[in-house]
């Protein structure tokens, strides 16, 4: 019998915890639950974790009656109450001796087989599953409330790096020509897991545009672009791929990127949003994406966005330039900003870069804007070297996250890029465990509405 697969996705430091317990180094066999954030779109389902409670062993973990460990009843049932009550799934977990292959014994399937219908009547409509680790594999078996059953499609740890876990070390087919030099960086396998990526992009104006050319260089299999704007003559110098009959014709950035990227990448899923992120049909074609890159410079695009890196524990990274122009022509500053956010990490609201006045102005309509004076301010200025600066290096970033290129976890800071001091500052992002965004957020998925209009 087949089954459809389910991606897991936890947070890094969560991984490195649920780790720690279940391999402290005795070599024996330890249990876990796992509470997790549910997220379906179509056929497709991810499981996000959002807490894990170790199982104590002698207490929690017991001698089993058919196997040789198992979780104690009193344990499971408090555990599938709180993911019953605050709608996630539940995950009971307990590792294996193996190394980078896993698979559930048959004792195992047998015992899932006994309890986890009743587990599902318990649930209420929430998932229930088991996955089983060895040092560096995983396998899932997911119930679902219909009773159907699915494995595990990729076990993703989000931390600056994207680290993937899989039952079995999978064997990469041969990429095609034009990638070859590419490849020989990253290998052949990068190469499919680009391939077989879906990357948003928010924000096609300088930097969004030359983002979305660099994905479709790169081979990235599916791309989400979005934009509610029209092309206009003061884009002509900035933005990839317009041309003057495009301002003519008012074509809109969707549109011209679309066409571009079309040029760079035949066989690429190109999805054209030409609305605007906050809109509830936007956000909501975001929440299976693989990768999110932030080019908007609304204060409520980084409000959503930076919604979904936390409750769908989506890697973003968002930037942009400025130039900050002096009296009599003088440049006080120019610089370019790259800001990784990561689930519980880099929040974007933690670190005052959502401005709540402002975001206060942008939901006020039109007219209203008109009648306060509000948005009545010179056009900022901007240069395709900086957008070009600011692209360059958040793809490149992307690049040695998403592929796990680096050899180590470092810290994800924010680079500031300051082109008249001929500096580079890093910033370590503050993270408010009181947050009312990422911490209240985290790994919710499904169960909690995005900050979203209903437009």
């Amino acid at each position: 019998m087949t089954y459809d697969s389910c991606d897991i996705l936890i947070p890094a430091e969560a991984h490195v915890r649920l780790m720690a317990h279940l391999y402290p180094g005795d070599d024996d066999e330890h249990g876990a639950v796992l509470q997790a954030g549910i997220v379906r779109t179509g056929n497709s389902l991810r499981l996000l974790v959002r807490h894990v409670e170790p199982a104590e062993f002698g207490r929690d973990y017991v001698a089993g009656q058919y196997g040789y460990r198992a979780l104690c009843p009193t344990f499971i049932h408090r555990q599938i109450i709180q993911c019953r009550d605050a709608s996630l799934a539940y995950l009971a977990v307990h590792n294996h001796r193996s190394d980078r292959t896993v698979a559930f014994s048959r004792i195992d399937l047998e015992s899932h087989e006994r309890g986890y219908p009743a587990l599902l009547d318990i649930g209420r409509g929430v998932p229930v599953g088991a996955l089983v680790f060895g040092q560096r594999a995983v396998a899932a078996d997911i119930w679902l409330p219909d009773r159907s059953r699915r494995v595990l499609g990729v076990y993703r740890i989000i931390g600056q790096r994207i680290k993937r876990l899989y039952s079995q070390p999978l064997s990469s087919s041969e990429s095609l020509p034009e990638y070859d030099r590419q490849v020989r960086m990253f290998g052949a396998a990068g190469q499919e897991i680009l391939a077989g990526s879906k990357i948003a992009v928010v924000g096609l104006g300088g930097v969004g545009s030359l983002v979305t050319e660099y994905l479709a260089r790169l081979g990235v299999g599916h791309l989400v672009l979005i934009d509610s704007d029209e092309i206009e003559s003061t884009n002509l110098s900035r933005v990839v791929g317009a041309t003057p009959v495009d301002v003519e014709t008012k074509q809109l950035k969707t549109q011209i990127a679309v066409r571009h990227a079309r040029e760079l990448s035949m066989n690429a899923t190109l999805d054209a949003l030409a609305q605007d992120v906050v809109a509830h049909s936007v956000a909501q074609r975001l929440r299976d994406c693989d990768f999110i890159f932030l080019a908007a410079d609304s204060m409520r695009a980084r409000l959503v966005v930076n919604a979904h890196a936390h409750q769908y524990l989506i890697p973003v990274t968002q930037m942009g330039a400025k130039v900050r122009p002096g009296p009599r022509g003088v440049v006080e500053d120019a610089m370019t900003a790259v800001r990784q956010v990561r689930p519980g990490n880099g929040c974007l609201w933690c670190n005052g870069l959502i401005n709540p006045t402002q975001l206060a102005v942008e939901a006020k309509s039109d007219a209203e804007r008109k009648d306060q004076a509000y948005g009545v301010h010179e056009p900022n200025p901007s240069v395709i070297t900086l957008n070009a600066v600011a692209a360059a290096h958040a793809v490149n970033e992307f690049l040695f996250d998403f592929l796990a290129l680096r050899a180590n976890d470092t810290e994800a800071p924010y680079r500031h890029f300051h082109f008249q001091k001929d500096s580079m500052q890093r910033v370590i992002p503050r993270h408010d465990t009181a947050c009312p965004e990422c911490s209240r957020r985290l790994a919710l998925g499904d169960a909690l509405e995005l900050p979203v209009t209903q437009a």
